[in-house]
């Protein structure tokens, strides 16, 4: 009877472990593969190489910029969204008239193609015809047309900003189901007591909702960090690859250059950033709950 009870778990989660090995480890030992390896156009295993292609990386200047950019990318568009997102979710948890309507406006981005949406905004940011410079010029707030995403300079925070504004919509829904979720007696009791807004927000809203921001810095995290369509569509990583992150330096390494080998090494740099993430994550998350 012990030993059922031993082996029923893993007789459980066994069909769960074999899809997770389908979808996640053979393509992850595929590229291993072709990472440790000299690899032609056509995709076709040469020579063992080893390390050769990992080195080749290190030894590439445009690799390590773009790694350090891709953490800054993530960093600043995560934490912006959800810096952006809590108080509109505050805000639509409100009992208002055309609270619906203005959820479903705050929402409509997220329905919209990532690619169609940086598509526009490279349109909005023409340096010559541009809405955003004929606005500007129109208020008198500049003299010449700027040449948004020409320059390294502005071409990389204008990428970042938009990053955060589609960030926002989804951010917000994970927000929203946290917010729906605290019950407002918690606040009648605290508006008894003599808690004012900014009090109630800190000692009941922010420890409630703090799991759903939780999930929302995770999967936003991930998403981000594997971002391919607002900078390709922009800018395909220029001026000078000065807006390149790993997954358009990836893209360039494998498709235009054709070194595979690399590209696969690149892949698996990227996969073992997120591995560890959430590790960590996972790590901080079950210590916080055995302590509580």
């Amino acid at each position: 009877m012990t030993s059922k009870r031993v082996v029923a778990p893993y007789v459980l989660i066994l069909p769960s472990f074999v899809l997770a090995a389908l979808i996640v480890i053979w393509p992850v030992n595929e590229l291993a593969q072709i990472a440790s390896h000299s690899v032609n156009r056509f995709g076709q295993l040469r020579d063992f190489v080893g390390m050769a292609n990992f080195r080749a990386l290190l030894d590439d200047p445009n690799f390590i910029a773009s790694l350090w950019r891709t953490g800054i990318w993530t960093v600043a568009v995560v934490g912006g969204a959800v810096i952006c997102s809590v108080p509109v979710a505050l805000v639509l948890n409100e009992d208002f008239y055309g609270r619906d309507l203005a959820r479903v406006i705050v929402m409509l981005p997220w329905a919209v193609s990532l690619t169609m949406t940086a598509i526009v905004w490279r349109w909005a940011l023409s340096g010559e015809s541009g809405m955003l410079n004929s606005a500007l010029l129109e208020f008198g707030i500049i003299d010449q047309n700027i040449q948004w995403l020409a320059e390294a300079s502005t071409a990389f925070p204008m990428q970042i900003l938009i990053g955060i504004l589609v960030t926002i919509p989804f951010t917000v829904t994970i927000i929203l189901g946290g917010l729906s979720s605290i019950p407002d007696d918690l606040y009648e009791a605290a508006a008894l007591e003599g808690a004012g807004r900014w009090e109630q927000f800190r000692h009941i809203t922010l420890p409630l909702i703090t799991p759903f921001l939780n999930i929302a810095l995770v999967l936003n995290t991930i998403y981000v960090f594997n971002s391919f369509p607002i900078i390709w569509a922009m800018t395909q990583g220029g001026p000078a690859n000065s807006t390149d992150i790993l997954v358009t330096y990836l893209y360039k390494v494998g498709f235009r250059l054709g070194k595979l080998g690399e590209a696969s090494a690149v892949s698996l740099v990227m996969f073992g950033i997120l591995l560890v993430f959430t590790l960590i994550y996972v790590r901080l998350t079950t210590s916080r709950e055995v302590k509580a």
